[in-house]
């Protein structure tokens, strides 16, 4: 589908906010300040940003493990962030979670997960309270190829059909379950024809192409929204970076980690396409380009300038009272 000007430099400058937030993350990891793993996103901005964009504050999302990109497209504060995965008590979660449990249910982002395959039932939850109190939001559960096997992402899927609930469920393929081979890891040929086989429409697309994956979603999140039930999304993309920050990535070869950057880049591949056909300008890009590189080396300024959770924090947020 044809996209205005507004929402072609919306998606460019969330695709560069991502990149440069995951760059930037990296460098502070690589430099000893960032406490625990990190598995970042470079790679698979178009992913995130081609369903995010159909969505507003109120519907929701639920994450994976490499949950930045997926925070960022839903509009989470990345100062908030940067604080959240160096610790500091300003963070998004007042320090608590770090980078695998970031959340900010305020923006519908129910939440980064360190449980492989731990968003799909969470999401048919939030799904299933649309659906109760009869509103148009939709839920969407991010999942990685690795992720696609579990169980529980099974009978959140079968749950989805037979009670016609507002969920997406996309699956981002980056051919790695960690270092295990996709093809070597799931049964299946197909991973769209799999989820089908549960009853609910199911697309694959390329997912390093912010086109595909909008038009994909646009089509899921309607359906949602109208009552007719899910969808499924396997959306194949190239990991930029290893499975965590640090892993020597003997699995793959160098050719292939040297053509995941230069041939399979979805910014790149962005830019050219709206260069191409002129709906944008070079002078707009490297603007947002500009733009997203002050605001991220400020979210790490802020981030190092911020405070440690104090001691009697260990105290708070354990139990919620209902």
């Amino acid at each position: 589908m044809m996209l205005d000007r507004e929402t072609l430099l919306l998606a460019y400058r969330t695709m560069r906010r991502i990149r440069d937030f995951e760059e930037r993350v990296n460098g502070e990891f690589v430099a000893g300040h960032v406490p625990g793993f990190v598995h970042l996103y470079s790679g698979e901005e178009a992913i995130a940003v081609g369903v995010c964009t159909h969505l507003d504050a109120a519907d929701y999302i639920g994450s994976t493990h490499r949950g930045h990109g997926h925070s960022l497209a839903k509009g989470c504060d990345p100062k908030r962030m940067m604080l959240e995965i160096l610790g500091k008590a300003e963070g998004l979660c007042a320090g608590k979670g770090g980078s695998m449990h970031i959340a900010d249910l305020q923006r519908g982002m129910l939440g980064a997960n360190a449980i492989v395959g731990g968003s799909p039932p969470l999401v048919i939850g939030a799904a299933l309270t649309a659906k109760t109190l009869k509103s148009d939001r939709v839920a969407v559960a991010f999942t990685g190829d690795g992720g696609s096997n579990q169980g529980t992402i099974f009978e959140a899927m079968n749950m989805a059909v037979v009670l016609q609930l507002p969920a997406i469920f996309v699956i981002e393929n980056n051919g790695y379950g960690e270092g295990t081979a996709v093809e070597y890891a799931v049964g299946a040929e197909d991973l769209a024809r799999r989820a089908a086989g549960f009853g609910m429409p199911a697309a694959k697309v390329d997912g390093r192409d912010f086109f595909a994956v909008y038009d994909a979603a646009a089509g899921a999140v309607a359906r949602a929204r109208a009552g007719g039930g899910p969808s499924f999304i396997e959306a194949r993309c190239t990991r930029i970076h290893g499975h965590y920050c640090g892993d020597p990535q003997t699995y793959r070869s160098k050719e292939e980690l040297t053509q995941a950057r230069e041939l399979h880049d979805p910014l790149a591949a962005f830019r050219g396409r709206v260069l191409a056909s002129g709906e944008l300008t070079a002078g707009e890009l490297d603007s947002i380009d500009r733009l997203a590189a002050t605001e991220m080396a400020d979210a790490v300024t802020a981030a190092h300038a911020g405070t440690a959770p104090s001691v009697e924090a260990l105290y708070t947020d354990v139990y919620a009272a209902y």
